[in-house]
């Protein structure tokens, strides 16, 4: 087999099972309230994938839209009392998302160009991805590990996050550059 194609889908699995890493290492911290071993495993996954990218300038931007996205998506609920988080501290803006769940979504952001590549170009695929796997993960983190607490009703929460991730995952996805412009590791 080809060195290059071997590099190329060794850096694909590692950002699969990397992201994996980082979210059950994330969600389970946060739910014990104890959220600094996901942060550090969140920063150092991403960093790894900036440096192996090369557009570092667009895949930062590609960052810089998912926290800014990310601030809204997850901010919005908890400062209207929609939900609450576990380990609400530090957030942004005080009320708003924590910095464990902005780490997700660095982290996620970082697998559109490598082992979520196949919705880029496909904003359905993307959308139908987003407002249905959105809700699921955080129902799991909510139901599993309590790092998410939702009301008795969640229905508002889970249409909520459905709607935005809908919208977010295709613009995220069509933000991140071609498989082929990154380097693997």
């Amino acid at each position: 087999m080809d060195p290059k194609v071997i590099r190329r889908h060794a850096g694909t699995w590692f950002n699969l099972i990397g992201y994996q890493v980082v979210w059950f290492t994330v969600v389970i911290g946060a739910g014990h309230g104890r959220p600094g071993w996901g942060l550090v495993a969140g920063a150092l996954f991403v960093a790894s994938q900036v440096a192996f990218s090369r557009h570092v300038v667009r895949e930062c931007g590609l960052l810089g839209m998912a926290l800014l996205i990310g601030t809204a998506v997850d901010g919005v609920p908890s400062m209207l009392g929609w939900w609450h988080y576990a380990s609400p501290y530090p957030a942004l803006p005080p009320g708003g998302a924590p910095a464990w769940i902005l780490v997700l979504w660095l982290s996620f952001a970082t697998t559109l160009s490598r082992s979520m590549a196949f919705v880029r170009g496909r904003p359905f695929v993307a959308a139908l991805l987003g407002a249905i796997g959105a809700p699921m993960a955080y129902l799991a983190a909510a139901h599993g590990w309590q790092a998410v607490i939702l009301p008795a009703s969640s229905v508002p929460a889970v249409l909520w996050l459905g709607v935005t991730w809908g919208l977010a995952l295709p613009l995220l996805s069509q933000m991140a550059i071609s498989p082929s412009a990154t380097r693997q590791s």
